[in-house]
């Protein structure tokens, strides 16, 4: 991408390739979280047949102010 910069080429001597430090530990976070999410996964298909869906929505009403006089 930036072949023959002298300037990329300077920033990666005096601060570290940052752009590919970045895509690694990337790479590694989402190893590990497909590592840990497998049993999760195929517990709930085989349980369920499918991954459970998310719990309904609360309906929140709003609550009667008392009148004057009711205090």
């Amino acid at each position: 991408m930036f072949q023959d910069s002298p300037i990329y080429d300077r920033l990666i001597a005096e601060r570290g390739d940052v752009p590919t430090q970045v895509r690694r530990e990337a790479e590694r976070v989402s190893r590990e979280l497909e590592f840990v999410m497998q049993p999760l996964q195929s517990t709930s298909r085989s349980h369920y047949g499918e991954l459970p869906s998310a719990p309904p929505t609360p309906q929140w009403q709003r609550a009667a102010l008392p009148g004057p006089g009711q205090l």
